[in-house]
């Protein structure tokens, strides 16, 4: 008989980039996912990862970054945290953990998620931005809070999907030279906060009116429509409430915020976006 199996839940970082192709596992293609379990194979906490229950909380597209996204399985081992992280890449990282039922899915269990979106604002606007744009951008995203059906705000996958979703937080604010979008919900559809930003550009742009903006509510009718770059949309927290209490281990947050001064410098157009996430204090009132 083995070690009696204890279930874990984590917390992880990466920065999406074209090597990856999202954050879910795809057959012949690198994945977020397939690199985290290759080295929870490596180190021995996984042996089988359907036998150990092993489930990712949010998937993400490529391009899309995570600060805090969230993983669960169960494993004989007690996690030691850097012992993973060094068989993972540098764009990848666990910073927290905790103990949680047999019964605990890091995806099912969760309260809500939040993402943020963060793009310079010269980006959008090729001249100055007035107060007037902005104020109009600023209340069209409230729109979006309360429960609405967002079929013309995503990208369906399957026929009869539903598409009513409950969003708990819509909030956008110019931080400097940077527009920093803010949206909570117990779940988003694939593409749905890339689609409601790019109509809130269009709204600044003066591309759309106020009124054709509400227009896409109605589910009667059908627009089609690129969503806005993934570059700037991140996965920046999955929460649980009270009732899970993380333990961050410090040489990860080292190593984590290691990585991000390096990018920082490297990629000065992402200085904002790298910057915010090296904050270890991710509440609303510092960001």
């Amino acid at each position: 008989m083995g070690m009696e199996k204890t279930r874990y839940i984590f917390k992880f970082y990466y920065i999406g980039s074209k090597k990856y192709h999202g954050s879910q596992r795809q057959p012949d293609y690198l994945t977020v996912e397939e690199c985290l379990l290759s080295a929870l194979k490596e180190r021995k906490y996984i042996i089988d990862d359907k036998k150990s229950g092993f489930e990712v909380a949010s998937r993400t597209d490529k391009y899309v970054s995570a600060r805090g996204s969230s993983f669960s399985f169960e494993s004989e081992k007690k996690p030691i945290l850097m012992e993973i992280n060094t068989a993972l890449p540098k764009n990848i990282g666990i910073w927290g953990y905790s103990e949680v039922p047999r019964d605990f899915f890091s995806r099912y269990n969760a309260l809500f998620r939040h993402y943020k979106y963060i793009i310079p604002y010269s980006i959008v606007f090729r001249k100055n931005m007035t107060s007037s744009n902005l104020n109009e951008m600023i209340k069209a995203c409230k729109v979006f809070e309360g429960r609405h059906d967002f079929s013309n705000f995503s990208k369906q996958e399957k026929d009869n999907e539903k598409t009513i979703r409950d969003i708990i937080l819509a909030s956008l604010r110019l931080n400097g030279d940077f527009l920093i979008f803010d949206f909570k919900s117990r779940a988003f559809l694939r593409q749905q906060i890339r689609k409601m930003v790019a109509k809130i550009f269009e709204i600044g742009l003066e591309i759309i009116t106020f009124e054709q903006f509400l227009d896409l509510f109605n589910p009667s009718r059908t627009y089609s429509y690129q969503p806005a770059d993934p570059l700037g949309l991140i996965l920046w927290d999955i929460n649980y409430g009270n009732n899970i209490q993380f333990t961050v281990d410090a040489k990860s947050i080292e190593r984590m915020n290691k990585f991000f001064l390096q990018q920082e410098i490297k990629f000065s157009t992402k200085h904002k976006l790298f910057s915010l996430m090296q904050r270890n204090n991710i509440s609303e009132k510092s960001l």
